[in-house]
């Protein structure tokens, strides 16, 4: 097989091996940008509804089930005040040096005697 010199290449063969060349690569770069196009729009579908389900779940608890900032959830309270079980964390929390935020309360429950 005989292999032919750049030079005696006829201009409009060139041209068109050019031009074919130039295409293949943009098509193949258009094929890869409709790729990526197509995986980020199914990420960010499927990121939508998982925050759609997050939302739902969380309208879906009642203002009594909500908790202030910092704390460990419910205590129960055993014929005890609210307001003296306030004021007994405090004084727990002040005679053992440790800020209140950091102890966990389960239960209050008064003793008689």
């Amino acid at each position: 097989m005989k292999t032919m010199l750049f030079s005696e290449i006829p201009p409009a063969d060139r041209t068109l091996s050019a031009i074919l060349g130039y295409g293949a690569f943009v098509a193949v770069l258009l094929l890869l940008a409709l790729i990526v196009f197509l995986i980020v729009r199914k990420i960010k579908r499927k990121q939508k509804r998982e925050d759609a389900d997050k939302t739902v779940s969380t309208d879906s608890v009642t203002a009594a089930d909500k908790t202030a900032p910092g704390s460990a959830g419910q205590i129960k309270l055993h014929d005890v005040e609210p307001k003296t079980a306030a004021l007994l964390m405090a004084i727990v929390a002040d005679k053992a040096g440790v800020p209140l935020n950091c102890l966990r309360f389960k239960s209050i429950r008064e003793l008689k005697k």
